[in-house]
């Protein structure tokens, strides 16, 4: 059964203060830097890797820590509360790596967990398309059966993390011999694969990873390559979906605990009248206090989701809420702590204007609010489907 610890243990406080103390070397000033640099924030992956963190989730015999996502949640808390935010921890252990794991044939979970456990092979996700955002069943990039494999036909759009990714696993839907488009299927396509190009998306966003968009032209992919089978539908792709809806909201609410500290601090010294800190005052630390609250009960839906995932239990609504839950925090963290330092809430030098848009990217992506409300009135109140 599903078990949710009310206090951390001493293995996920260990946990987390090493990866909070890896991070630490890193931190904001770094990521700025690969971010102007146009590169990836490889030092810091690396460093993770090395000490296992990156597959903590995944299956001790292919490398893992068998830790589970909830595992996984505790260090991308941690990444984010250190300001170091990674998409790419979310594309590759967690959704690659829990499909792989549940989907994936034998040969190909000794081909490539382990190198996605250590953090050496990094593989990015691919399901958004120009015209299937949030529906997924409108995908329309085709796989067509050829003489020992598929060809691929399509674009995407909003991938994140192309940039140094060996890999991508791309949802296509089979191209039928009357020219119909059936069931999606799932192919690890090599990131230099003859017929993909990609090209930047330029967004707000300041951050190491870089979103693209992906063009296949008769893309040849081997046989072997299919990840589970032609009639595994979405199924397979959606039970990596829910572990990054878990992982985004982990990463929203290391990024709300990163602003309300920033923001306590400043309340703290700041002093205008009488020498009597900011954060006395009621109308600075009622608002705090709010988002606080707000961000530990979107933290405890987060681990309910972990929890849920990793004992085999339906974790599709849970999840969906806990990303909800945590993006509306993290906004609400994000805009408080900029409140609270008034005009230096807009000075570069303090951080927060570079953490508004990951915050608020949480809204929409990599579900958007709308969709999950749309979700949880369906499905857990067995509304009429409105869409």
């Amino acid at each position: 059964m599903p078990v949710l610890p009310l206090v951390p243990s001493d293995e996920e406080v260990q946990i987390r203060q090493t990866v909070a103390s890896i991070c630490e070397g890193f931190g904001p000033k770094y990521m700025r830097e690969r971010h102007e640099a146009g590169e990836p924030a490889s030092e810091l992956w690396d460093a993770l890797g090395s000490r296992g963190y990156l597959g903590i989730n995944l299956p001790e015999e292919f490398g893992g820590g068998g830790l589970g996502m909830s595992a996984l949640a505790w260090v991308g808390e941690e990444i984010a509360a250190a300001g170091c935010s990674l998409l790419l921890i979310v594309v590759s252990p967690a959704i690659v790596g829990s499909i792989l794991v549940r989907h994936g044939r034998p040969e190909q979970r000794e081909e490539w967990l382990p190198g996605i456990a250590a953090g050496t092979t990094r593989v990015a996700f691919a399901i958004t398309e120009p015209d299937a955002g949030s529906n997924s069943h409108n995908v329309s990039t085709s796989a067509r059966r050829s003489d020992g494999g598929y060809v691929l036909n399509g674009q995407k759009t909003y991938i994140s993390g192309v940039e140094d990714a060996q890999a991508i696993l791309v949802v296509a839907r089979q191209k039928m011999d009357d020219g119909s488009l059936g069931l999606p299927m799932l192919f690890l396509v090599d990131s230099d694969a003859p017929g993909m190009t990609k090209q930047h998306i330029p967004t707000a966003l300041r951050a190491a990873d870089k979103q693209w968009q992906l063009f296949f032209d008769d893309v040849e992919v081997p046989a072997s390559r299919l990840v589970g089978s032609e009639t595994a539908g979405l199924k397979a792709a959606f039970d990596g979906l829910n572990p990054e809806r878990i992982m985004g909201a982990t990463i929203a609410v290391g990024a709300g605990r990163r602003a309300l500290r920033l923001a306590a601090d400043y309340a703290r010294e700041r002093a205008v009248w009488r020498d009597v800190p900011i954060g006395a005052h009621q109308g600075i630390a009622h608002p705090l206090a709010h988002a606080k609250i707000e961000l530990e009960l979107a933290k405890v839906m987060t681990q309910k989701a972990a929890a849920l995932y990793d004992g085999g239990a339906p974790s599709g609504e849970v999840s969906n809420m806990a990303k909800y839950a945590a993006a509306e925090a993290a906004i609400k963290c994000v805009d408080q702590a900029i409140q609270t330092h008034g005009g230096n809430g807009f000075a570069l030098e303090y951080g927060l204007t570079d953490m508004y848009w990951g915050a608020r990217l949480a809204r929409t992506a990599p579900v958007s609010r709308e969709m999950i409300l749309n979700y949880v009135a369906e499905h857990s109140l067995g509304l009429p489907k409105s869409y």
